[in-house]
């Protein structure tokens, strides 16, 4: 059976500004995970849940992301040398699974203006849109991407990843409501742009995952900017829903944003501590540290 989502877009063309000054000279989304880009692992997401064609939006100033899925056969060649072929596997990962693409988004006008810059790329197929600075943990093995391209596989209709998020946070993100459609699934009936919490639908948040259909080109077309006066998609799929039915998953997996300093370092010494090689050693010097911070009784 043929998978019914090959193609997804991920945007990567942001300023990454919460990150300064690292991001000033390198992309926000090749912050690394221990040892691996955020971008990388989104790709690997995508390309486990089915996706064989991607398009990455990417801006001046963010060759390196090129770069990184580009084919380097000297470096491959020496690892082949030196039988180090655990790592010439990770690198080849990708690029073996699926097809890498990309596009320049030369005004930076928000992740509506991204995503609307991937309609020949896209055709008549459903998509799905990955945040390249957003890694969600899969649960029991089902990632975000899969658990989205399921819903759509039963509703055949857009769907949107969703999370809880408290009250103080609300303001931070898109916020969803509808009516329970089945367990974890919503029919959507709005979708608002960093509300603050009085005006919000629900505390159901826009997680970073998408599953959308070719509708949404054209009501990115006619969709004015809005919040940060930018094209913001959460706009197009409130319009798209006076169309068509569109829906909500709420997911399983942890969200992890890399974007923010908080955020990144958390990250990194949760999924530190899940490397046999490192918890050990990592987990004595944190409990030292934070027993030396007055954190933790000595």
């Amino acid at each position: 059976m043929a998978e019914s989502v090959t193609k997804a877009v991920i945007p990567a063309a942001g300023y990454g500004t919460r990150m300064l000054p690292f991001t000033k000279a390198v992309p926000k989304e090749l912050i690394p995970l221990v040892d691996t880009p955020v971008l990388q692992y989104v790709a690997e997401e995508a390309a486990a849940a089915g996706v064989r064609e991607m398009l990455f939006v990417i801006s001046e100033g963010k060759e390196a992301i090129v770069e990184h899925f580009r084919s380097d056969p000297e470096l491959e060649r020496k690892l082949l040398q030196c039988r180090k072929e655990e790592l010439l596997a990770g690198i080849r990962k990708i690029n073996d699974q699926a097809e890498i693409s990309f596009v320049f988004q030369k005004q930076l006008n928000g992740l509506g203006g991204a995503v609307a810059l991937a309609e020949d790329f896209v055709g008549d197929d459903p998509f799905l849109v990955l945040l390249g600075d957003t890694v969600i943990d899969s649960a029991d093995g089902c990632s975000a991407s899969r658990e989205l391209i399921e819903v759509y596989d039963r509703f055949h209709a857009p769907v949107i990843a969703l999370t809880p998020v408290a009250a103080e946070k609300i303001s931070s993100y898109g916020i969803a409501g509808g009516r329970e459609a089945a367990e974890k699934i919503l029919l959507l009936d709005n979708i608002v742009e960093k509300p603050s919490p009085g005006n919000a639908p629900g505390n159901l948040a826009v997680t970073a995952r998408y599953l959308l259909t070719p509708e949404i080109f054209r009501m990115l077309k006619t969709t004015s900017p809005g919040v940060n006066n930018e094209i913001q998609l959460t706009d197009a799929i409130r319009q798209l829903m006076g169309f068509q039915k569109v829906y909500g998953c709420c997911i399983s997996g942890q969200r992890y944003d890399l974007g923010t300093c908080s955020g990144f370092v958390a990250a990194n010494v949760e999924f530190a501590l899940r490397r046999p090689e490192l918890r050990e050693t990592l987990g004595k010097k944190l409990v030292n540290i934070l027993k030396e911070k007055n954190i933790i009784e000595k």
